[in-house]
């Protein structure tokens, strides 16, 4: 392998954006035209009754300026969510964040009040507008908009919880990323006794020592009781908060609303999760497996997700970079030209510093048409799959931004389509170089994803799914929090393991994330789709990339079920298509399990 090492940037560029971070006289400009234009819009909205609803002009000029808006919203979503995560102590940002909400909070009422006009149009004024031409390549967004206005309470009970919901709901999701930005971790090296943020503790349990990733495992551990209480306090209160609001809408089910947002079916994720189910012999044998290459009986936790090498194999962050451009070079050079672009631009934070978060994400700014991908570098040989993740959803971003802007929005399922499939490009092109002993090392971390995905995700789903259902009836205690944690792991792992995760609830930073409930099942339906889309890359050829592209490019505009019809032929609600993403998965546990006997 030829690769060019250079120096790449450890930080990303926000001064490009906005210059002077949550200082940024510039973003205060920003904001405060956003929050005018939002006032000027809601003007508009309340005139509509003046002008007749069969006028194109007048819809064409609403739906333009809510597209703006839209965009440059999302701008300034993603600037504050940037500097927070790259400083959980950084007040001005904190601040910025309360701002931002009330400013969400004016655009929600006039979009209701919007959605409300839409839902009273009669069918005749419906069609008119969107069978003109101007309004054909939104008219998905806009009949999904109108059809769930047909489940929402009245105008004035929504923007009612709305408005709650800033210093109620909202409030508790902040509460949760305070407590966790000033919990440090005690880890001692080189003699020293250093405090380590979560974000970086968590970045040990992928030591190649069994002892540091239990002794971290265990202080992390010891942390989140310290502030169980509390924390438990929130988690009742975010999901009572849901629940709540559901009941007034009338809805049954905590899975309605997530389901609605990632546009894919009940019968579809169930198809799904029977699937994993029936195939779970498969990963409990590579777990058993794994389990004797470390000399235990049975894994823990802290052993699930750690790599099985016993030499810790370092990595500068410039040979990352080249490894996986290398590698992104080989399946399809636009891919390639376009992670280039990242990095050059420098889009990418990295930097190993004890203020951040923990995690890794990808943002878009639509109004620049950028994205930024945050992560913390450990030195490790995984993060050439993080950042070929990461990378897979700003691609799939850049994509897209050129459509109109309410047809950018895919569901969480759908988003997690490129960053899989380029991670998985990665993976096998680092397998198809290597020698025997590399390749058993890889297919290990690769496989590795596959329990994280499918099991580990698994289990956080059947502690959600049966929280809520006990959350219904009352307050749910810290003691129950832990039993129904642990009673899913090992349902999900087939009590494979020796010892279990009872603070899950507690460290992982999706359940606390207000807009996004059930932060779980997306992830395992974007690994398997991916896999399966993948398979399918194999059998195309050459042939492949461009159909992918156009499937990227029409996830903000369908169903998951409608997309994987038109581009694969396939249906997501039978199990033949989860089947096939599942028999790659087993198939690289008979080459790992071959290779280490």
């Amino acid at each position: 392998m030829n690769n060019q090492i250079q120096d790449y940037s450890l930080k990303w560029d926000l001064d490009v954006l906005f210059a002077g971070g949550s200082s940024s006289s510039e973003f205060q400009n920003y904001i405060e035209s956003l929050e005018r234009d939002i006032k000027k819009f809601d003007d508009l909205i309340n005139t509509i009754g003046q002008h007749s609803l069969k006028e194109l002009s007048i819809w064409k000029d609403i739906l333009d300026r809510w597209q703006d808006l839209l965009c440059r919203l999302g701008e300034a979503e993603s600037f504050i969510s940037c500097l927070t995560a790259q400083n959980m102590r950084d007040m001005g940002a904190q601040g910025l964040i309360g701002r931002l909400s009330i400013i969400e909070t004016m655009y929600s009422a006039v979009l209701k009040k919007l959605d409300q006009i839409f839902f009273q149009m009669n069918e005749y004024e419906w069609r008119n507008m969107l069978d003109s031409t101007k309004f054909s390549s939104i008219s998905f967004p806009l009949e999904e908009r109108r059809q769930r206005m047909s489940e929402l309470l009245t105008l004035e009970s929504e923007n009612l919880a709305s408005d709650l919901a800033i210093d109620g709901y909202h409030a508790w999701g902040d509460m949760y990323s305070s407590i966790v930005s000033r919990i440090t971790i005690p880890f001692s090296e080189d003699r020293r006794t250093h405090q380590l943020s979560v974000g970086q503790a968590m970045n040990k349990l992928d030591s190649t020592d069994r002892t540091i990733r239990q002794e971290v495992f265990h202080s992390l551990n010891d942390a989140w009781q310290r502030e169980e209480d509390l924390i438990a306090s929130i988690l009742n209160h975010l999901s009572g908060f849901r629940l709540s609001l559901y009941r007034h809408r009338g809805w049954d089910s905590p899975l309605k609303e997530p389901l609605d947002n990632n546009r894919i079916s009940e019968e579809t994720l169930f198809t799904m999760w029977e699937v994993i189910d029936q195939n779970k012999e498969s990963l409990l044998k590579f777990l058993e497996r794994k389990a004797e290459l470390l000399g235990v009986k049975k894994l823990t936790w802290s052993d699930v997700y750690a790599p099985i090498s016993k030499k810790e194999i370092s990595i500068t962050y410039d040979e990352a970079v080249s490894t996986l451009l290398y590698r992104l070079q080989r399946f399809d050079p636009e891919l390639a030209d376009f992670a280039k672009e990242a990095f050059k631009e420098r889009w990418i934070e990295a930097e190993n510093r004890p203020e951040k978060r923990g995690g890794a994400f990808c943002t878009y700014f639509p109004d620049s048409k950028q994205s930024r991908i945050f992560t913390t570098f450990s030195g490790t040989s995984s993060v050439v799959s993080m950042l070929a993740h990461e990378l897979g959803h700003a691609y799939h971003q850049y994509v897209m931004r050129n459509l109109p802007k309410l047809v950018q929005s895919c569901g969480m399922s759908l988003a997690e389509t490129a960053s899989t499939f380029t991670e998985l490009i990665v993976s096998d092109a680092a397998i198809a170089e290597a020698t025997s002993k590399q390749k058993t090392l890889l297919l290990e971390e690769k496989i590795r994803q596959a329990v994280s995905s499918l099991i580990g995700m698994q289990a956080r789903f059947l502690f959600e799914t049966r929280f809520y259902n006990e959350r219904k009836m009352g307050f749910v205690s810290v003691k129950r929090l832990k039993e129904l944690t642990v009673q899913a792991q090992q349902e999900a792992f087939s009590d494979s393991l020796s010892e279990y995760h009872p603070w899950l609830w507690a460290s992982r930073h999706h359940y606390y994330i207000t807009q996004v409930p059930f932060y779980n099942f997306p992830y395992t339906f974007g690994y398997l789709f991916s896999t399966g889309l993948y398979k399918r890359s194999m059998d195309d050829g050459f042939t492949f990339f461009n159909k992918y592209v156009n499937l990227l490019q029409d996830t903000g505009n369908m169903q998951a079920e409608k997309l994987a019809q038109k581009y694969l032929n396939v249906d997501l609600t039978s199990p033949e298509f989860w089947q096939s993403g599942i028999d790659l998965i087993k198939k690289d546990i008979d080459d790992f399990l071959e290779l280490t006997e």
